[in-house]
Formats: C-alpha cells, sequence, structure tokens
C-alpha cells in the first residue's frame, strides 16, 4: 500500500515534465511548417514596402519638425519657417540600421486554440514574429530576442529565430526579461497578456526606461472574445492556478467581457503614458492584416514631426486587426 502511493505521488510529480516535454516537442515538429508560413507572410507584407524612414545621420532629407525650445538657432531652416508662425528643423534620413527586439510569448497559455479558429494563439504569435523579423531584416535593420538571441542582419533571420527558441530549455515566461535596450531601438512584445497589470506595468516601465520606443500587440482567440460557452463548462488555467467549474457558463458572458475590456483599458493607457502603440489581434483573422498595420505603426513619425503639411500627435491607438 506504502509502495502504491509513493509510486502515485512520483507519476503525479512527473507529470509537468511529461507536459513540458510533449509541448516541446510539438513545436519543434511545427517549426518548418510556421517558418513556411511566415516567409510567405512576410512575402505578401513586403511587396510594395520600403525601409523605415527615421531622423538621424545622413545624406538625405527625410522631414520637418517643429523647433524645440533649447535647440541651438543654427538648426532652424529659415526658408521653410518663413512660410508660416512656427520654426521648423530640416531633419536628413538616418542611413544607419538600427535594432529592433521581439519578444513572442511561448507561455502555456498561448497554446490554448478554441474551435472557432485554426491557429493557436502560439502558432500565430510565432509566424507574426518570424515575419516580422524577415521583412525588417529585408528592410536593412536588425533583429533581436531578448535573452534567446543576440540583435542580427542575417538574412537568415528566421532559422536563427527558430533555433533559438527550440533549443532554448529556460522557464518561458509570459513577459521579456529585464534587459536594457538602447535609446534608439525599438521592442515588440507580441503576447496574449493576460498578466496581472501589476506585473505589465514593472515590464513596460523597465523596458521603456532608456528611452526605447516600443509596440504591444495582444493575441487572441475569438473565444476569448465572444466566451460562447454555455451549460456546465470547467475553465482549467494552462499555468498553475488551478480550475473553476460554472453552472451556468452563459451567466457569466457579460462579467467576463466586462474584465476583459477594462483589462485592455488599462493596458492601453499603460502604453499611452509611454508613447507606446497598441493593437489587437484575432487568430480568426490574417496574420498579414496585424503586420501591415503594425509595420505603419514602426515607421510612423515621431511626435511633432510636420509629414504632408500634417503635425502628428502622440498617443495614437492600435486598431482591431
Amino acid at each position: 500500500m506504502n509502495e502504491a502511493r509513493a509510486g502515485s505521488r512520483n507519476l503525479r510529480d512527473d507529470a509537468p515534465v511529461r507536459a513540458a516535454t510533449g509541448a516541446a516537442l510539438r513545436l519543434v515538429a511545427a517549426m518548418p511548417r510556421l517558418v513556411l508560413e511566415a516567409r510567405r507572410v512576410a512575402a505578401s507584407v513586403f511587396h510594395g514596402l520600403h525601409g523605415r524612414r527615421r531622423a538621424g545621420p545622413g545624406e538625405n532629407f527625410w522631414q520637418y519638425r517643429r523647433f524645440m525650445s533649447g535647440e541651438p538657432a543654427s538648426r532652424v531652416d529659415w526658408r521653410r519657417s518663413a512660410r508660416d508662425e512656427h520654426l521648423y528643423v530640416r531633419e536628413q534620413e538616418w542611413e544607419a540600421a538600427h535594432t529592433v527586439w521581439l519578444w513572442p510569448d511561448r507561455s502555456p497559455s498561448m497554446a490554448f486554440r478554441s474551435q472557432l479558429a485554426q491557429d493557436s494563439k502560439l502558432d500565430r504569435c510565432l509566424v507574426v514574429a518570424f515575419a516580422l523579423a524577415e521583412i525588417l531584416v529585408q528592410a536593412g535593420e536588425r533583429v533581436g530576442m531578448p535573452g534567446l538571441m543576440r540583435p542580427t542582419g542575417s538574412r537568415n533571420v528566421l532559422d536563427k529565430m527558430a533555433n533559438a527558441i527550440v533549443h532554448d530549455v529556460t522557464e518561458r515566461p509570459s513577459l521579456p526579461p529585464a534587459f536594457a535596450p538602447s535609446a534608439l531601438a525599438e521592442i515588440v512584445v507580441v503576447s496574449d497578456f493576460w498578466s496581472p497589470m501589476t506585473e505589465l506595468r514593472k515590464t513596460f516601465s523597465q523596458l521603456s526606461s532608456t528611452g526605447a520606443h516600443g509596440h504591444t500587440v495582444q493575441i487572441v482567440d475569438p473565444a476569448e472574445e465572444t466566451f460562447p460557452y454555455s451549460g456546465r463548462v470547467e475553465f482549467i488555467e494552462p499555468e498553475g492556478a488551478g480550475s473553476v467549474t460554472a453552472g451556468r457558463a452563459e451567466a457569466w458572458k457579460a462579467d467576463f467581457q466586462t474584465r476583459v475590456a477594462l483589462h485592455r483599458a488599462e493596458i492601453r493607457a499603460e502604453a499611452d503614458k509611454l508613447g507606446w502603440s497598441f493593437a489587437i489581434h484575432r487568430t480568426d483573422r490574417q496574420a498579414t492584416e496585424l503586420l501591415l498595420a503594425l509595420h505603419a505603426r514602426m515607421g510612423a513619425p515621431p511626435p511633432g514631426a510636420v509629414t504632408a503639411g500634417r503635425v502628428t500627435m502622440s498617443g495614437q491607438r492600435g486598431r482591431h486587426t
């Protein structure tokens, strides 16, 4: 009897290891398909796109922006400023590649896929990250993954990313590890963002502390928005927080959607405060929609820049894609 109990306990202790091994093997098996899909998506998005333009050292004109208090008067372009009552500075296009840090969330919650979607959140997250990396490298940028891969501009960036992810044996957290990106870097965090707001605020604050600009993309399954459940349903938290059973799941729908909306509003407010972008992407939509919108946001001029005669404003909000 004692031996039987001990054996049962050992089986229970081994369950998390078996689950993690199974998840790793499924990811390895799926990786070639995800890389091919990412290349296909990147090719369709990259067609017609150009390298992202920004201010910095270079010979080519980029844009005019408003003169800021404290700048040397020698920077004022008096010919352009004579056209109206404002002072403007002429900026050149930055010709040096800069670094974009990508963080695809690979935590257990990302494995979820309902009957309303063909892809799991993890599969879509990796396709988006891989395709974005391909687009950025073709545009002359360098791409890295915090804690997994140093920035590279290599043409085989997808293979490097896939190998780094497949051979990663560490715990898979929902949010990026603490690191110090340069002030000129950009950060793209692709996650379901169901972490507590205290953790999200701490992460965003740390990542933005050096002045780096960021973009947040929430990947969700359509069931996580529509809550299509009814009757007796057991909901299991995939990251070890247990489970809860609803006798009449349909009665939870309104409260669930209210909490989702509140959580998103808090994420958006935090992103707006930092000057970051926030977008929502459902796995029943095309990945190309998200990538086109994300590429446009990453290439957008900074607040106060004059483009086509208009002054851009901060705090622009991401759309549902």
